[in-house]
């Protein structure tokens, strides 16, 4: 028999994913847009977000990068990038949870003002 302290180790191991433990309680849900315009108060933050992947790039730098909008925003805030060990195919729509990570640069050309790292993935089914 576990102690109540057992099984909140256990919950810990079930929520971990995409390398770091992700509380839901504690992520923050937000537009497309809201992402990209309050990014400045977002950076580090957990978020979560839905919408539908409109672009796959799947084994770069040993990550999947998807492009996910949901309606929100007009161009340049209107499309939020996700990396994640996780992938969706075009039209499929995905609740997205990750960490919010401003003016990354993956060198050659690749800067992004605002990612979402290292996501979890879920398609909506």
């Amino acid at each position: 028999m576990r102690s109540k302290a057992g099984w909140g180790v256990v919950l810990a191991m079930v929520m971990f994913s995409g390398g770091y433990a992700v509380a839901a309680d504690k992520a923050m849900t937000k537009s497309v847009e809201a992402l990209n315009t309050e990014k400045a108060s977002l950076g580090g933050k957990t978020v979560t977000f839905k919408g539908k992947v409109v672009k796959v790039n799947n084994n770069v730098m040993n990550k999947n990068f998807l492009h996910v909008q949901d309606g929100t925003g007009k161009e340049g805030t209107n499309d939020v990038t996700v990396t994640s060990s996780q992938t969706a195919k075009v039209g499929e729509t995905v609740t997205v949870v990750g960490k919010v990570v401003l003016d990354r640069d993956f060198g050659a050309g690749y800067m992004y003002p605002l990612i979402i790292e290292d996501a979890s993935i879920t398609v909506e089914k």
